[in-house]
């Protein structure tokens, strides 16, 4: 579903993600509400990408699919300290955090993740000693 212009079926978007169509379907729908894709009924409908894959970041799906990037108990980091949280350390380590998945996230597009190419400053951060392992 790469070309907007593509109608693609709901089951050939389910076997292709080896998903049940039932589960997509509230995939779709969140996509959708968020403007990220559209779909025509019909025989001859189905879901197409709103825009070009280049001009839909990861972070849109993730935000569409799960809400906020970083977030402490539902609660977005820029919020916390009218949560009561006032710890001026741990609210900036939450920003910090929040801004380094935005820093990845909203600079990888669907059309990198098609062509199978991370943008230049992401797939640095794959060759930083220990990205590659776990802690």
């Amino acid at each position: 579903m790469s070309d907007p212009q593509t109608l693609v079926k709901r089951e050939a978007l389910a076997a292709d993600a080896g998903i049940p169509p039932a589960f997509l379907d509230d995939i779709l729908r969140s996509l959708r509400a968020s403007a990220l894709v559209t779909s025509q009924r019909g025989s001859a409908g189905g879901w197409r990408l709103a825009k070009p894959a280049k001009a839909i970041a990861v972070a849109d799906i993730i935000r569409a699919l799960e809400g906020p990037l970083a977030s402490v108990r539902g609660i977005r980091p820029h919020e916390l300290a009218a949560h009561g949280v006032e710890d001026e350390a741990l609210v900036g380590l939450w920003i910090a955090v929040r801004e380094s998945l935005r820093s990845v996230l909203d600079n990888v597009s669907v059309a990198d993740l098609v062509n199978g190419k991370l943008p230049k400053e992401v797939a640095a951060l794959t060759k930083r000693p220990g990205a590659w392992t776990t802690k």
